[in-house]
């Protein structure tokens, strides 16, 4: 394998600068995605553990905050599946390019497959991100239930 110099590296450090601070910004979106998570599955725990003691009306609206937490949850699993796997795309990514430098390949079909790459990073970015965006409408729409049965008005 050929032996690179540093002033031949430190171009492809440079470049890899960029995606290395995006894994920094999801890792920072997969702490907050997985801390919901965790606070959805111990609220539904929770109103599980009330269901038993309650019958009626109540019932049937914790039933229906419950069925709410569980579509959220999903919809954060989703959200944290896609956030990782790009993150994952992200390393393939500076792998790919430290590989191209040191193996000087400048390839049509090399260069083709970073742009794709990256593109199937963003957008697997961008889904999380829409499936993040559904939970926080979600929750939103759960308060408001759980607001309307205690008799606050809300709009």
């Amino acid at each position: 394998m050929p032996q690179s110099s540093l002033n031949q590296i430190f171009p492809v450090l440079q470049v890899a600068i960029g995606p290395v601070i995006l894994i920094s910004g999801v890792g920072l979106l997969l702490l907050t995605m997985t801390n919901r998570l965790g606070r959805a599955i111990d609220r539904s725990r929770q109103l599980t553990s009330e269901l038993a003691k309650i019958t009626g009306l109540e019932h049937k609206h914790i039933l229906e905050q419950i069925r709410i937490i569980y579509r959220r949850a999903r919809l954060l699993r989703l959200s944290i599946t896609f956030a990782s796997f790009s993150v994952l795309l992200v390393s393939v990514l500076i792998v790919t390019l430290f590989m191209a430098a040191w193996l000087h390949c400048d390839a049509p079909w090399l260069n083709s497959l970073i742009c794709v790459v990256f593109i199937t990073c963003l957008g697997s970015l961008f889904v999380s991100l829409v499936a993040f965006i559904r939970d926080i409408n979600l929750s939103l729409h759960a308060l408001k239930l759980e607001l309307e049965d205690n008799k606050v008005g809300v709009k």
